[in-house]
């Protein structure tokens, strides 16, 4: 409980910084693969506990991006802590970078339940959950990682299909 609630108190703080237009980004050349390899770290456990595999698949020579470290690590962590929590247990996540014209991409890939075609567009709204969810959430994640990634030139969208899974894509600029 403590934990859930440490987690509801972080994401207002961080919606209150978006509302009152106060974002505090500090830029800088960051290496892709250590982002990731920070939000895996925070995610292990809930993992492990879902007996959930997670897999890498990174592109070679990856340039570095230009990005505020912890807040990145914060929608990464975000971004796979609802793969966790969508997924089967047993199952495994995809975890990819590449590279794609100026742009790096990072994906995260479940094999979940998916979300239904007609709120794939409003999954990024604040307060939104899909209807019929019975997992727990604030519906704040979502759209603090997308103003979030906003906030420093890049973009988030996702791909789903039922009974298939989700794939969230973020695109951030090269340094």
């Amino acid at each position: 409980e403590s934990d859930r609630l440490l987690k509801i108190t972080g994401e207002l703080l961080n919606m209150t910084q978006l509302e009152s237009g106060s974002i505090q980004l500090k830029m800088s050349s960051i290496n892709p693969i250590q982002l990731i390899h920070s939000a895996l770290d925070a995610t292990k456990i809930q993992a492990e506990q879902k007996r959930i595999s997670i897999s890498t698949d990174f592109e070679e020579n990856l340039p570095t991006v230009r990005a505020d470290f912890e807040k990145m690590v914060w929608v990464l962590t975000n971004i796979l802590s609802n793969a966790i929590r969508y997924s089967y247990d047993n199952s495994n996540i995809v975890v990819a970078i590449k590279k794609s014209g100026d742009h790096v991409l990072f994906s995260v890939q479940d094999s979940g339940q998916g979300i239904p075609q007609q709120y794939q567009n409003k999954i990024f709204n604040r307060y939104f959950r899909v209807p019929g969810s019975k997992k727990e959430g604030t519906g704040l994640g979502l759209a603090i990682s997308k103003e979030f990634i906003e906030s420093q030139g890049g973009s988030i969208a996702v791909e789903s299909e039922l009974a298939t899974g989700s794939t969230f894509t973020i695109a951030l600029k090269k340094a």
